[in-house]
């Protein structure tokens, strides 16, 4: 079939064949097909949806467009930890160190922040001179030896995901089961890890808004992964408000610290051991979670999770003395605080919104070209359930560009219902073993 004829089919709701999305992503790939006809063959998957067999196409033709991750000289279990996206998710960079620490091999292939959720690449360059762009075989080597890594896909590496990816984020195709389990299930496959933990999130700072959605993004990967021989477990966690409390790049980076110091947000504390602890129990490490979640909770409190992240940001290249002064990290020139308009307890947050006034600032990307500011962000100061008055700090914002804080501030004041108190969602809905 010629392109045109690919994207009218999908766009009247026909299956496609898979030779057929094969040919559209490869040739996207290869530079054959530009860029509006990409983007209209994905807004009509978005619109249409795609069967499970046009999912496992589009994941076999993403990972056939480039090589596969060479991690035969890699002793031991490798394993990833994959999150869906979400709002001040900075789990990985807390859970990679703890999962190294516990003799399990990380070889973490990580993305940018993709519509109003962060991605660990951005929060990672945040690091004065970390480098997140290393070559297969030094990627390998580094795992190998002290047991983790973190960059960015390789050209080599799913090139069409890379270009796929990117497009996505300018043509509001983000949020779409089929194209997110594909995109991820790609890059877990091809970088050949060979158990992975999908951490699928739910609520209004998620693609998945409620939990059938969640559970059929979950499944949907964990088909996949069975299908092309991988072991994929998924833990369904809550997004109703951001996790922990910063939401940026250098302030997420500097929460992430403090956790791994054994402080910081008792959520993210909590959601990186279970993360941990599900894990070790499914990569073999442990035969309970219970046992897992002790040894999980010691990598924190002993220390030993942070000097491994030290030893990660050293070997990247990175400024490990930020891990003794934040302030090494890049300064927004300014702070803004964003009130309560009146008391009560915090009933709501509409957690996208919060993600959306932090890419304002600057913390994200408008256009696939664009290029991050490390430094904004904002500090959520009310969650679900706190009691607020009126003209209590609600969250204060990290500001560089003073154009856009009118409207970042209102977004964030939007975003925020306050009323009786609630019950709050608990942090893990469900675990889904292999």
């Amino acid at each position: 079939m010629r392109i045109t004829d690919i994207i009218a089919a999908k766009r009247d709701g026909l299956d496609i064949a898979d030779q057929d999305i094969s040919k559209i992503v490869l040739d996207y790939a290869a530079g054959d097909v530009p860029d509006y006809q990409m983007s209209a063959f994905l807004m009509a998957c978005y619109i249409r949806g795609l069967s499970f067999a046009e999912v496992s196409a589009m994941t076999r033709a993403m990972i056939d467009s480039g090589g596969m991750l060479d991690l035969s000289g890699v002793s031991g279990v490798k394993v990833d930890k994959h999150s869906t996206g979400g709002v001040g998710d900075k789990t990985t960079l807390i859970v990679v160190p703890m999962l190294a620490v516990c003799g399990l091999k990380v070889p973490k292939m990580s993305g940018r922040g993709l519509g109003f959720t962060g991605g660990t690449l951005d929060k990672l360059e945040s690091i004065p001179g970390f480098n997140t762009a290393i070559d297969p075989q030094a990627f390998a080597g580094q795992v190998e030896d002290i047991g983790a890594a973190i960059a960015g896909q390789s050209r080599e590496i799913v090139p069409a995901d890379k270009k796929i990816y990117a497009l996505r984020d300018v043509t509001a195709t983000v949020e779409s089961i089929p194209l997110i389990a594909a995109s991820i299930m790609s890059k877990k496959i091809a970088c050949a890890s060979d158990v992975v933990l999908l951490d699928v999130k739910v609520g209004s700072g998620a693609f998945a808004r409620d939990i059938v959605q969640a559970r059929e993004l979950a499944n949907t990967m964990i088909a996949i992964g069975a299908n092309l021989g991988k072991t994929v477990g998924a833990v369904v966690t809550d997004m109703n408000q951001p996790l922990g409390c910063a939401v940026g790049n250098a302030i997420e980076v500097a929460e992430a610290i403090d956790a791994l110091k054994g402080g910081g947000p008792d959520d993210l504390r909590r959601l990186c051991v279970e993360l941990c602890a599900v894990m070790l129990v499914i990569a073999g490490r442990c035969e309970s979670v219970s046992d897992s979640r002790s040894l999980a909770v010691s990598c924190l409190d002993s220390g030993e999770a942070l000097r491994k992240f030290v030893e990660i940001v050293a070997a990247q290249g990175g400024d490990a003395g930020v891990v003794e002064d934040a302030l090494l990290l890049p300064q927004a020139r300014s702070r803004c605080d964003v009130t309560s308009l009146e008391s009560g307890f915090v009933s709501e947050i509409a957690c996208a919104r919060i993600g959306a006034a932090a890419s304002l600032l600057g913390a994200g990307r408008r256009y696939k070209e664009d290029a991050v500011d490390s430094a904004v962000g904002i500090i959520v100061k009310k969650k679900l359930g706190d009691r607020v008055e009126k003209g209590e700090v609600l969250a204060q914002l990290h500001v560089n560009d003073e154009s856009n804080v009118s409207e970042a501030s209102n977004m964030v004041s939007d975003a925020y219902r306050i009323g009786r108190e609630v019950a709050i969602s608990p942090l893990i809905h469900e675990i889904i073993r292999p």
